[in-house]
């Protein structure tokens, strides 16, 4: 495995996320992705399905350097609306385990006035590492 939890001694175990990783091999470095298809479209103006897309296109970016998202080390969330976030936690969360199982890196989220398109409520970055055996 490449990847080592790190749990400081005594701290409470997070929900959802850990709070380090440490990992070696070969890093990727996936742009903030928000919840639009292939044509540029916002899939929904609702935020859990636009979370979904977004989670999808990290996949897909991800795939295609033959990374997967048990790779993934960190994710930054981006959103506009903090009571919108926290609202839909439970949904949030099934799907992101649809996507990515119960594989849960290091995560941040940051409420933001603004995302750069129109109508989007959420973005995410990621970052993985490639274990060097599959590179």
């Amino acid at each position: 495995m490449i990847q080592k939890v790190l749990q400081p001694e005594g701290w409470p175990r997070p929900s959802g996320y850990e709070n380090g990783i440490a990992a070696s091999g070969k890093m990727v470095f996936v742009s903030g992705m928000i919840g639009w298809d292939q044509q540029q479209q916002l899939v929904s103006d609702d935020f859990v399905m636009q979370a979904r897309q977004a989670l999808l296109n990290i996949v897909a970016v991800l795939e295609s350097d033959g990374a997967l998202p048990a790779h993934v080390v960190r994710l930054t969330w981006y959103v506009t609306d903090k009571a919108e976030y926290l609202a839909q936690r439970k949904a949030l969360g099934q799907a992101y385990r649809e996507i990515f199982g119960m594989h849960f890196p290091a995560m941040t989220a940051v409420e933001v006035a603004a995302l750069m398109e129109d109508g989007a409520k959420v973005e995410i970055e990621a970052t993985a590492v490639i274990p060097l055996c599959n590179v």
